[in-house]
């Protein structure tokens, strides 16, 4: 029992809480022991693991990244560092905007113009969305024409009332996360179509009003983000787009159909995501 740890010990070893050391052996990443009485012990090997855990952890590894990573199954970590680089550049991008607003309300506060905590949040919105709106344009105009853009524009205005940007950005975060944690998958598998019709009902403000070649022309920039990846968020990685055009083309080359406008069931060109 020498070369054995309590979780307390292992608490102590690693910095995790115990709490972490339960979350990563319920999502598989760790197996400890039980003693007679239940205790959970872990050997050399688990504390090694723990260890490389919280190693790539602090370089920004998912739980499951880093549970591929671990697995003993070969995985390209080109292009998985690749794709944290990546992750961090953007954070970095996010960061350095949100020093530029809070510079800006810093020089308004100098100059003597009264901001609550209310007003505050409330600039800090507007910066943000600004900056955002700027990082947008400078993507879009290698893809659409002033001309397109203005039909855009006209098309996007159909969109009902009272639709929530803020939320609607965060619903395609949280279907990105949940792709990601489960790749890889069969595109053709359940789970994989699943998540081919739950992209499909977030399209749906968009796919309820776009016009083929807005359609279109979008794809191609998504099909390109590796060309701007970190510069704007669109709410999604290129893994995730990746996986999605080739789960929804596996769909179609099946004879199966998505939930969009009626052109885009005509034919296969105008539902391939490429």
């Amino acid at each position: 029992m020498d070369d054995l740890y309590e979780i307390g010990d292992i608490a102590r070893l690693t910095g995790l809480t115990p709490r972490a050391l339960r979350f990563y052996e319920a999502r598989g990443l760790i197996r400890p022991l039980r003693t007679d009485s239940g205790r959970r012990v872990y050997g050399p090997g688990e504390l090694a693991r723990l260890n490389a855990i919280v190693t790539l952890k602090r370089a920004g590894f998912s739980v499951a990244e880093i549970g591929r990573m671990l697995s003993g199954v070969e995985v390209d970590l080109h292009r998985l560092i690749e794709a944290q680089i990546a992750a961090i550049q953007v954070q970095e991008k996010a960061l350095g905007s949100a020093r530029t607003v809070l510079n800006t309300i810093l020089s308004r506060i100098d100059r003597g113009e009264p901001i609550d905590v209310a007003t505050l949040c409330s600039l800090i919105k507007s910066g943000e969305r600004t900056m955002e709106s700027e990082q947008w344009r400078k993507v879009t105009d290698r893809y659409f024409t002033a001309e397109e853009k203005r039909e855009w524009k006209e098309q996007m205005a159909k969109v009902p009332a009272g639709f929530d940007q803020e939320a609607y950005g965060g619903k395609w975060k949280q279907l990105s996360a949940l792709i990601e944690a489960a790749l890889p998958l069969d595109p053709m598998s359940p789970q994989a179509q699943a998540f081919v019709d739950d992209w499909f009902a977030l399209l749906k403000p968009f796919s309820a009003v776009a016009k083929p070649e807005m359609w279109n022309n979008t794809a191609r920039m998504y099909a390109d983000m590796e060309a701007w990846e970190g510069q704007a968020d669109p709410g999604f990685s290129r893994q995730v787009w990746d996986f999605i055009s080739t789960a929804t083309r596996a769909r179609i080359d099946a004879g199966g159909t998505v939930d969009g406008p009626a052109w885009m069931t005509e034919g296969k060109g105008a539902t391939r995501q490429e």
